[in-house]
């Protein structure tokens, strides 16, 4: 979806209307998140209609059809549209505008006794987030999502292998799946507003800053000498980067920009440069402390509860361990094949400044996370202090303008999750409602007693099947929604089993025949696909064994099942 102002009026209308929506959305999450002024329900369908009145301005009906004016007058409308039903959300359930709730009660406290007019908006909206979702992530969620819908009306005719139930009428789907906080306005939409949506704005006005273009440099610098320097700058800059946007195709996007032209004149092969970068990158999310919506999704998931130190925790040593193994990997792959050592004319020494705001910012963050505060307000006090700190330095000050630009583009980088935690929502609330979370785990519970890696092999095989279509923190959350009450009788230790959910779903980024990190890097490399996605998936192996390691020892997540982990257990 690429948004331009063109000549025409309704492009430039669209243009503009997403400008102003975009710094909107970031603002009221900055403001409400930390002051909380509305009701739980209300804050997220404010969040919703902000969200995806953005997914219809900057996604045309089909990529090829931009410029058809009928088209965009109808784009317009569907905007209209979602704004019109998520408003009603907001009217029916704050305090505020109680004068105009219907029959005199709230949304939630006329559950199962609704207006016909409730019905109506609720279908309505399951319509507008389904097609807001195929415009923004493709097909693959939203069919899942219908096909949920279709189990849920039609269970009654289902095949005894496919758990069949009595079957609910379509006001009783719609309740749940809309009109209540089970379904779209649940814990997935709740998890992108409450956690993702700030880190993706603390890494746009880092970027701003130019701290992160301090990182590539640095890793530049370091690896100047080195067999293979150009892989090791992509490796080390990509699981730094990665840790802030947690988007394996926009880390790739990103660095890969830069790292693969630099790979490519060093000798390695355009289909080796794209794999990996998108190996590299695709580790990101697992880097902490911020790995992307995952590490705040556990928070909500987990059971028993965890704190967000000890996911941190828990993901430190996997990360080295990639990271290291990879970077051996491209060592040894480039002293094969025989590159040459001297990497391209380095640019000027950025100021040392941006390196300082970079150290602070992430000093920062996780100082206030030791201290016990919750990760939205530990993000939003670090950046403030990196809005603080930039403000010294002319080269790295963050002006009115840039911080209008970082906001926007969080909106950028943050519309196509919202569009897919609000479908993903609807999944949920059909799980809630049928039942099917339970029945699911008592077909895979006989199988793990007998034999446990049977068990997690079919489980990683249903987690990555289920990310290729999907962005892997939405992978992470369906899968954790289906086999969650199956993984806490597995005989392992619950963090290590949603951990090992969450790294197959990054793996799937680099799993052929559908790798979105392994595409994204082929198109920049200007390399075929499939070789593109076979090379990424072999530098990325080490990635597909981890999970086990730590699944049957989880000292390597600095945990024991029966005793502390010491030193020496992890070191062996």
């Amino acid at each position: 979806g690429n948004l331009t102002p063109g000549t025409c009026m309704l492009p430039r209308l669209k243009y503009w209307l997403f400008r102003i929506l975009a710094t909107l959305l970031s603002l009221f999450i900055l403001v409400e998140v930390n002051y909380p002024q509305l009701t739980p329900q209300a804050q997220l369908s404010v969040f919703a209609l902000l969200g995806l009145t953005l997914v219809f301005l900057k996604y045309p009906i089909h990529p090829k059809i931009t410029s058809n004016t009928l088209l965009q007058f109808l784009d317009l409308l569907i905007a209209l549209s979602v704004v019109v039903c998520f408003s009603y959300i907001l009217v029916q359930t704050e305090p505020l505008f109680q004068s105009h709730w219907l029959n005199g009660q709230s949304l939630g406290n006329r559950a199962g006794l609704e207006h016909p007019l409730d019905h109506l908006v609720g279908l309505i909206g399951l319509i507008l987030v389904l097609e807001a979702t195929r415009r923004a992530i493709g097909l693959t969620l939203p069919l899942l999502a219908i096909s949920f819908l279709a189990y849920a009306a039609y269970g009654y005719a289902m095949p005894d292998w496919l758990f069949p139930h009595r079957g609910y009428n379509w006001d009783r789907i719609v309740s749940q799946t809309f009109l209540h906080s089970q379904g779209v306005f649940g814990i997935a939409l709740k998890v992108m507003f409450t956690y993702v949506f700030l880190f993706v704005l603390f890494g746009t006005v880092l970027e701003q800053t130019g701290a992160t273009g301090y990182i590539l440099d640095t890793a530049r610098r370091l690896f100047r000498n080195s067999t293979g320097g150009s892989a090791k700058v992509a490796v080390i800059s990509s699981g730094l980067m990665g840790s802030l946007s947690g988007s394996a195709v926009a880390n790739t996007a990103t660095t890969g920009t830069f790292t693969i032209p630099m790979m490519r004149s060093a000798g390695f092969r355009p289909s080796v440069a794209g794999g990996v970068e998108a190996a590299a990158s695709s580790g990101g999310a697992l880097v902490p402390p911020i790995m992307g919506a995952g590490a705040y999704m556990m928070l909500e998931i987990v059971e028993p509860t965890v704190t967000y130190i000890e996911i941190i925790k828990a993901a430190l040593v996997p990360a080295l361990l990639y990271y290291t193994a990879l970077l051996l990997i491209v060592h040894f792959h480039a002293r094969r094949i025989g590159t040459t050592t001297k990497d391209q004319d380095l640019p000027e020494r950025p100021p040392k400044v941006q390196g300082a705001i970079f150290l602070v910012a992430f000093i920062t963050l996780i100082l206030f996370l030791v201290l016990g505060y919750t990760p939205f307000r530990a993000v939003s006090i670090a950046l403030l202090f990196v809005l603080i700190l930039s403000a010294f330095s002319p080269k790295t000050r963050v002006g009115l303008r840039a911080l209008y630009s970082a906001l926007e583009s969080a909106a950028h980088g943050g519309v196509s999750l919202i569009a897919a935690a609000s479908c993903v929502g609807i999944i949920i609330g059909i799980v809630t409602l049928t039942g099917i979370g339970a029945k699911l785990p008592s077909t895979l519970l006989p199988l793990a007693q007998n034999n446990l890696i049977l068990a997690l092999f079919l489980l990683m095989i249903s987690t990555i099947i289920l990310g290729m279509g999907l962005p892997s923190a939405v992978c992470y959350l369906l899968m954790a929604t289906l086999v969650g009450p199956v993984l806490g009788e597995l005989g392992i230790v619950p963090l290590a089993a949603h951990l090992f959910i969450f790294y197959f779903g990054m793996m799937s980024m680099v799993t052929p025949p559908v790798a979105l990190a392994a595409y994204t890097a082929a198109a920049i490399a200007n390399a075929g696909i499939m070789q593109t996605g076979v090379a990424a998936f072999r530098f990325a192996l080490v990635g597909f064994t981890l999970p086990y390691a730590f699944v049957l020892h989880p000292e390597l997540l600095l945990l024991s099942p029966d005793f502390t982990a010491t030193i020496a257990n992890i070191l062996i």
